[in-house]
């Protein structure tokens, strides 16, 4: 608002003087009509002669509005919730998606929401709109994903900047919901499972090799140890025996046929 410092004129004045004089003779019917009450979340901006008085609103409490010279407007200073409707956009990648969110705002200056913008929650619903998907347009479909708080705050401070000309404090805006083509969340959803057996197969294959190791360092020490390996035989019949089982198969090694049948035929 340019800071205008010249008067009101001589005209004006000779107005105000009538309209004091109208509520003076009129008094006290007058007062239930120029006396107004301002509640603690509103302020009232008061024109005298369409300039505004003394560049500041009024409020809370009462205030004197003269008749035929004075007008007045009320303004609500408590938080608004806004709900944007989903926008359609094309992600970096190229990527259409429909984002829709939520923004909270309050009023902090009454005289610049009414003199620097036709309707204030309008104006800052349509540049919430605009704000979102400029925002959204630099995003891929990843970090649109991914990253919806950074993308909330980004847009919260590019529309808080813009609106502070309108007396508009911009608190908070939530990414409510974001909506893919159906062909897309396929896609995803097979590359994700995709991922999934890489890194089962991964894993099995890890121990795989893990398990290889171990065998490979227990047939060396079975190697060094020639009575070790009928002590494990005996360690895997105590295991077997302990199961339900009504058959038994018991390994044996080749050499001991062998040892059999020489003895046998030296006999």
């Amino acid at each position: 608002i340019a800071d205008r410092r010249e008067g009101i004129g001589v005209c004006g004045w000779i107005l105000v003087s009538l309209s004091f004089l109208l509520v003076i003779v009129t008094f006290p019917i007058s007062i239930w009509a120029c006396v107004k009450v301002v509640r603690e979340y509103e302020r009232a901006v008061v024109f005298r002669l369409g300039r505004i008085l003394s560049k500041k609103a009024k409020g809370p409490g009462m205030v004197l509005v003269l008749p035929c010279t004075d007008t007045f407007i009320k303004v609500d200073l408590r938080m608004v919730t806004c709900k944007i409707p989903p926008q359609e956009i094309l992600t970096r990648d190229a990527v259409t998606a429909q984002v829709d969110g939520v923004v909270h705002y309050r009023i902090h200056s009454a005289v610049s929401a009414v003199a620097n913008v036709t309707d204030v929650h309008s104006a800052t619903l349509l540049l919430a709109q605009t704000t979102l998907r400029k925002v959204l347009g630099t995003q891929s479909l990843a970090q649109l994903l991914a990253g919806r708080e950074e993308i909330a705050h980004s847009t919260q401070a590019t529309l808080d900047s813009a609106t502070e000309q309108w007396g508009v404090k911009v608190a908070r805006v939530e990414i409510k919901d974001i909506r893919i083509p159906v062909a897309m969340q396929r896609a995803m959803a097979a590359e994700a499972e995709a991922a999934q057996e890489k890194k089962a197969k991964l894993v099995a294959a890890e121990g795989e090799m893990n398990a290889s190791k171990a065998l490979q360092k227990a047939s060396m020490v079975l190697a060094e140890s020639p009575a070790g390996l009928p002590l494990r035989y005996l360690q895997t019949l105590t295991a077997v025996a302990a199961q339900n089982n009504s058959t038994i198969v018991f390994p044996l090694p080749i050499n001991i046929f062998g040892s059999l049948g020489q003895k046998s035929t030296g006999g």
